[in-house]
């Protein structure tokens, strides 16, 4: 069976929504939830956050997040209790985004392990070194079956982007601005020059674009220079707002959108 992830980008498909939370915020016990009512309504993609007591890619928003659900008592050994059977139900692609300390105190081929076991298709670890990732981590990770996803930024330079484009697989994660996650009203003239010099580039992966996407503005922004947009912070904000209701969320959501 090929990954989810190279299935959903087979087609070359455009205007992709791709929607991250934090798993145990604002419930514990909401992941599964949260997760088959995003694909009810037609999300593409969801990365699931594991949450970190130091999470230093993310804004505030996610922060407080991922602040939240360790004081809830999340856990990736519960989070991954918790997805055990959601490929019963969810058919679209499943990414799990965090640290790398979480993550090698659980054991990284025993992660990528219970990644495939529980139907997760790929990873997203912001402090993943690339180098690293070469050297020690890819062959684990393509035994299971997981895409490692690597974020790129307006600060990369053009031969690491081809070096991450040709030793990776899945999606390359554009990073809107250098700054932390968080919604922004638009993308200026400087970041839309990022954008499309990227996407000049020929690149053999696809590429979703994420960080600061709010409103149809950076939406419709980021699926002209990409596949798709990434959002999180925005969703987490809604999330919270209704307690924990996804369909509420999400329904909000979609109106910001085609503002």
């Amino acid at each position: 069976m090929t990954n989810r992830i190279n299935d959903l980008f087979a087609s070359d498909p455009k205007n992709l929504l791709s929607i991250y939370f934090c798993a145990g915020c604002p419930t514990l016990e909401g992941t599964a939830d949260v997760i088959r009512t995003l694909e009810r309504n037609g999300v593409n993609m969801i990365e699931i956050g594991i949450p970190f007591s130091d999470p230093m890619a993310d804004g505030l928003v996610i922060q407080n997040a991922a602040t939240q659900a360790l004081h809830n008592g999340m856990s990736l050994h519960l989070l991954f209790s918790q997805l055990r059977d959601i490929r019963k139900e969810v058919h679209i692609p499943l990414i799990l985004m965090g640290y790398l300390n979480p993550i090698m105190q659980y054991g990284f081929e025993e992660f990528c392990q219970s990644c495939n076991e529980c139907g997760i298709d790929g990873v997203i670890i912001p402090d993943l070194p690339f180098k690293d990732y070469e050297e020690s981590y890819k062959a684990i990770a393509a035994r299971y079956d997981i895409r490692v996803i690597m974020l790129i930024t307006p600060e990369t330079s053009k031969e690491r982007v081809r070096e991450i484009d040709a030793h990776t697989d899945g999606f390359i994660y554009m990073v809107s601005s250098a700054a932390t996650t968080g919604a922004q009203s638009d993308f200026d003239g400087q970041k839309r020059a990022y954008f499309q010099k990227i996407a000049g580039l020929g690149l053999r992966n696809p590429r979703m674009v994420g960080f600061g996407i709010s409103n149809r503005a950076t939406f419709e922004a980021a699926c002209a220079n990409a596949s798709g947009a990434i959002i999180g912070s925005k969703f987490v904000t809604l999330l919270n707002e209704a307690q924990g209701d996804a369909e509420k969320a999400i329904t909000l959501l979609k109106e910001d959108l085609k503002k």
